[in-house]
């Protein structure tokens, strides 16, 4: 939001410097962004002089041109060819020098030092179009004969440049979203020490001077539209605004149209009304309707487009037809026109969600749908209302031809709110003064409505729609008060507080550090995804999303059920920029509807999960002359999985592996595993289909934890160090010749079965299936590593041990040693 200093200082006597106003309002919630300068005439006429016009003579080579010889207080004279008719010597006038830059409309050029004709000019004599400060070309501009020779054009002609705030305004302060809203929080906040004086535009001349133009106003819909006023103005001269009505809008970065749209724009930036003007000659039957038409209406705005209106929209319509979206834009066939002699103004209060929505859903962003769905003050529609038609009166012409229609048939209710000094105290962590805080809460327009030795009675304003509670009345006061002003206390207060385990926050933060340290990018996707990607799905069924109800667009429209769809689109993101090469992980949470559920208590319907999510593809480095850079595979991810989740407490060695079951809509095939019968983990390869979806070329690998599943199964885990071995461990291998039928980890359960003190790991480094082992036959080698760490193994303990293996695996397995 931009707001202009010199326009806010006329509703506020202040004189401080920029730096301290942007200091101030940041202070009190409204945070400048930037302050930026803006020109009133293009180009700020730098290189401008006044300079006196000493000789003119005709051009000997041109009929048209004169040649002059120009003071523009400089150590010599100027020669300029000039092809005004009217230059003539002893003239003060404003002279382009060399290098400055002239603008005419969008174009512009350098001043040179050239030759015309044969004759040197080093400048340029200039008409009023040329430097900015009229339309006029039919001469040179002619000053008074006591205009200063050499001084600046910008000091002549007082051009200042005007200083803009630009406000980071959040969306619970629409009630600054104005001139006059910002200075009332500046007045709030400087009257703590001197007295302010706010003045707010004056209406009270506002009369209704005949009826003979009146406007019938009908509501259909009071929800969508609790309050509807307007008034007639007739007879005004549709033309270009006053010059200082255009410096107003032109200071916050707005363009000028018209004196009676201007008007409407700058009372909305005055005061935060929204208002629209339409051409009453064009409204059928003297009659405004605000009402819902039925669904896919055709309705052209504005800008040209033709829409198909929702049966949800609140639109404004005369006798016979629609004439603008209640809020948000108006119509075509009803705007104000050079031909406009009749025009009815509208001033309403809109319900911020049916704004919202409409807007949303034509994806139309107006300076007043920005207010309307924020909540703008219901109690200013009047006063927005008869400022606008006294100003149109003034600058337009014509009357005010019918009484001011009102219609507000259930007038909102503020919020009355108890404020206890204790609490204020409590969380401000400092004791103001009670005086202090009865003029800052009457300084920010609430209303006491009773007072106590304990607190106040208070009645919010309607303006602040975000004050609700007694935390939102002593923000207001802290705001104003000055964060600044509480100062450090010297005590330290601390509590010991015990945290459940296993920690959750703890272990995501571990698992986090672990595969960033292993060249993993941590991605944060928005919560938020896109219905269509759900469409069709078994997996994670369209049933079960949970939808918003007012999205901020199509692709955002419900929560995600899994966390796939936005590393795929990270991935896609990437690889349009040629980053092909990825290793990605995210944890966060997945949203699921059941209808089946909350029958007494609808929020029941609604639950939550946290999961942890690793992806995979490209290749394992970039490709090199030392190698071509393998691509990454299913058990590459397996290993960091796996790595991963013994950073954790948990071995994959310990679970139970079961082929992924479902599923086939996502996955082209992977791998769960279990733990007391709960799926903790999930490995898989992207189905071809789905990666073809998201334009993606690459084999993606994918891995999900099931975070609560995971806690359950570590369980208090606690790490435990020793010290490391002083005696050697010891490998023996075995080759084993087993049915097909058998894994490997059947001989790795039965040999720590059977060995579980002084045999520390199993390792399998090769399998053989061939012609030489015979048909359904399958061998294979593993080494055993022993250790014992009291004392050195002996060949004689290390043989009986090893004997011990060897007859368990081919009693228990059928295996016979190679």
């Amino acid at each position: 939001m931009n707001i202009s200093y010199s326009w806010l200082k006329q509703y506020i006597d202040i004189d401080l410097s920029v730096a301290e106003v942007a200091r101030v309002l940041t202070s009190i919630g409204l945070e400048v962004e930037s302050v930026e300068s803006v020109e009133k005439i293009k180009g700020g006429l730098k290189g401008f002089v006044i300079g006196e016009v000493k000789t003119c003579e005709k051009h000997p080579d041109a009929d048209k041109l004169s040649v002059t010889t120009v003071d523009t207080g400089g150590e010599s004279l100027l020669s300029i060819v000039c092809g005004a008719p009217n230059v003539a010597a002893g003239q003060h006038v404003v002279v382009a020098t060399e290098g400055t830059t002239v603008y005419k409309g969008d174009e512009s050029f350098k001043i040179k030092k050239a030759k015309l004709r044969g004759v040197l000019s080093e400048g340029m004599i200039c008409a009023e179009d040329e430097i900015g400060i009229g339309s006029s070309h039919d001469g040179i501009m002619v000053l008074p004969g006591e205009a200063p020779i050499g001084m600046a054009a910008e000091k002549y002609f007082n051009v200042e440049a005007e200083t803009m705030f630009v406000i980071g305004l959040t969306p619970n302060r629409i009630d600054s979203a104005s001139h006059f809203g910002v200075a009332r929080d500046l007045a709030a906040y400087l009257g703590k020490e001197i007295s302010v004086h706010l003045k707010k535009p004056d209406i009270s001349v506002f009369a209704i001077e005949n009826q003979s133009y009146p406007v019938e106003v009908v509501i259909e819909n009071p929800r969508a539209c609790p309050r509807y006023a307007g008034v007639t103005v007739s007879g005004v001269t549709v033309e270009p605004s006053p010059k200082w009505l255009q410096e107003r809008l032109l200071s916050i970065g707005m363009n000028p149209v018209n004196n009676v749209v201007d008007i409407t724009n700058f009372v909305l930036h005055e005061l935060g009304q929204p208002l629209h003007a339409f051409d009453a000659d064009e409204l059928n039957g003297k009659k405004i309707i605000v009402k819902n038409l039925p669904e896919g209406t055709p309705f052209v705005t504005l800008d040209g487009v033709e829409r198909k209106l929702s049966a949800d929209d609140l639109m404004i319509c005369d006798n016979k037809r629609p004439v603008a979206i209640g809020g948000v834009f108006g119509g075509l066939h009803s705007g104000v026109t050079a031909n406009t002699r009749n025009i009815f103004i509208e001033s309403a209060y809109f319900n911020p969600v049916s704004v919202r929505q409409t807007s949303k859903r034509h994806g139309l962003n107006t300076d007043a749908s920005f207010r309307f769905e924020r909540g703008v003050d219901p109690e200013n529609t009047l006063v927005a209302l008869k400022r606008c038609a006294l100003l149109v009166k003034e600058i337009a012409g014509g009357t005010i031809s019918s009484p001011v229609v009102d219609i507000y048939p259930e007038p909102l209710k503020p919020v009355d709110i108890r404020l206890n000094y204790a609490q204020a105290d409590k969380l401000i962590g400092k004791k103001i003064e009670r005086s202090l805080i009865r003029t800052i809460l009457l300084s920010l327009d609430f209303v006491i409505t009773g007072e106590d030795p304990e607190g106040f009675d208070l009645r919010a304003p309607l303006y602040r729609v975000d004050v609700t509670r007694e935390a939102d009345i002593i923000e207001e006061i802290l705001r104003i008060y000055g964060y600044n002003n509480v100062e450090l206390s010297g005590t330290l207060h601390s509590s010991l507080s015990y945290s459940p385990r296993p920690d959750k926050e703890k272990l995501t933060e571990m698992i986090s550090e672990f595969y960033s340290s292993n060249g993993f990018s941590e991605i944060m996707n928005n919560s938020l995804s896109c219905s269509a990607y759900y469409d069709q799905l078994d997996t994670f069924p369209p049933d079960r999303l949970v939808r918003i109800i007012n999205p901020l667009s199509n692709e955002l429209n419900v929560m995600r059920q899994t966390l796939l769809f936005g590393g795929l689109e990270t991935i896609q993101h990437n690889m349009n920029r040629q980053r092909p090469n990825l290793r990605l992980f995210e944890l966060g949470n997945c949203y699921y509807f059941d209808s089946g559920k909350g029958a007494q208590q609808p929020l029941h319907k609604y639950s939550e999960s946290f999961f942890a999510a690793l992806w995979l593809t490209g290749k394992k480095h970039d490709p090199s002359w030392v190698s071509s850079g393998d691509s990454k595979g299913f058990y590459e991810l397996k290993g960091h999985l796996q790595n991963g989740l013994a950073r954790l407490g948990i071995s994959l060695n310990k679970a139970e592996v079961k082929p992924l079951d479902g599923k086939k809509d996502l996955y082209a095939g992977g791998l769960t595993y279990y733990m007391n019968n709960k799926p903790f983990a999930e490995l898989c390869m992207v189905k071809p289909s789905v990666l073809k979806a998201f334009d993606i070329k690459a084999d993606v690998f994918y891995a999900q934890l099931y975070w609560e599943n995971l806690m359950k199964v570590r369980g208090d885990h606690r790490v435990t160090y020793a010290e490391l071995p002083k005696f050697p461990e010891v490998r023996r291998d075995l080759s084993l010749l087993l049915d097909d039928s058998l894994a490997f980890e059947s001989i790795r359960e039965l040999a720590f079965l059977t060995e579980n003190k002084l045999l520390k790991r199993i390792d399998l480094f090769d399998i053989y299936q061939g012609e030489q082992v015979g048909a359904g036959k399958k061998s294979y080698a593993v080494c055993f590593i022993l250790q014992d760490e009291q004392t050195t193994l002996t060949d004689e303990r290390i043989d009986r041990i090893m004997k011990k293996i060897i007859d368990a695996c081919t009693k228990e397995l059928g295996a016979v040693i190679r």
